[in-house]
């Protein structure tokens, strides 16, 4: 196999990068003769084209089977996959160990889909992620390190001796995830924060990061993201309008067009901005018209013809 460099690192062997987007997070494939394992699955809009990745990957490195499907965290971007891989591989599926119970009985108000107003195919799992322990994956063992935050059940996975750490979306290029806990009363800024100083203090050369590309520059990434908290920290409705935002772009990158009056009663009755709209104050009707009105202005969509329709 040709060697695979980012920037100036060289990826060890049996480490597969699949780059998706925005509505499916990046997939990451492990792999050994012992051991077949991939990262995060995500879409369900995409589960076909996660399904293809993973069984060409699987034939172009001569490999049978798929033995584990790891989830970072239960977000629909990284695990809408899950229950298509299950079925075809009937792999292992492991969950971050606080969502053992959510996941156990499907229970609704626990997970986070309905909440942000996405689908998931319901899956089970047969084991669990736990801060502080190990897990091998392909031909490396990795730490499994807590990254409360952008979501207080995540887990990041850190592989010392290669400085690789696979950093969900804890830590982007230019940022992090969306700090969801705060859009409905919990606690989450200081959570980036305490994530963003154990990356700190591990020695990383490589980020494979939720999604974008890989990245090398770690304390410059460090820096934009502490910077980036300090801007939304100090003005909880600024981060609530920009979760808004950025929850009805994921929905538009799923739709692609949409009926205005279906993207208003999908904005009425997602609990995650009902929240923001208590928090911003403002009436249904002048709720909806901001959040349509803020994409556009951004010029990351456009109406037309009575539709909502996505602009990359």
């Amino acid at each position: 196999m040709p060697e695979k460099r980012i920037g100036n690192y060289l990826l060890p062997p049996g480490i597969d990068i699949f780059e998706r987007g925005w509505l499916s997070a990046n997939n990451i494939l492990l792999y050994c003769d012992a051991d077949v394992s991939l990262v995060d699955t995500g879409y369900c809009a995409h589960q076909q084209m996660t399904v293809n990745l993973v069984t060409n990957a699987l034939e172009q490195h001569q490999l049978t089977g798929l033995n584990k499907v790891v989830n970072t965290h239960l977000h629909s971007d990284h695990c809408g996959g899950n229950a298509a891989l299950s079925t075809i591989f009937d792999s292992e599926i492991w969950i971050p160990e606080a969502e053992a119970i959510a996941v156990q009985d499907w229970d609704e108000n626990l997970l986070s889909f309905q909440q942000l107003g996405q689908e998931c195919p319901r899956f089970m799992h047969q084991a669990l992620l736990v801060p502080g322990e190990e897990i091998v994956l392909g031909p490396y063992r990795w730490q499994i390190l807590a990254a409360p935050g952008h979501d207080n059940h995540s887990i990041m996975l850190y592989q010392e001796q290669h400085q690789i750490l696979i950093s969900a979306d804890a830590l982007w290029e230019e940022g992090f995830g969306v700090i969801f806990p705060e859009l409905w009363g919990e606690a989450g800024f200081e959570g980036v924060a305490q994530t963003l100083e154990l990356i700190e203090g591990l020695s990383v050369a490589l980020v494979i990061p939720g999604h974008g590309k890989p990245f090398t520059e770690v304390k410059t990434s460090i820096e934009t993201a502490k910077s980036r908290l300090d801007y939304l920290s100090s003005d909880a409705d600024r981060n609530a309008r920009h979760g808004a935002k950025v929850l009805l772009k994921y929905k538009l990158l799923e739709w692609q067009s949409q009926e205005m009056a279906k993207v208003n009663q999908w904005i009425l009755g997602t609990p995650a901005l009902e929240s923001i709209r208590q928090q911003m104050n403002l009436s249904d009707e002048d709720f909806q018209g901001w959040l349509v009105q803020a994409l556009v202005k951004s010029k990351a969509a456009v109406i037309e013809q009575g539709m909502l329709v996505n602009l990359d």
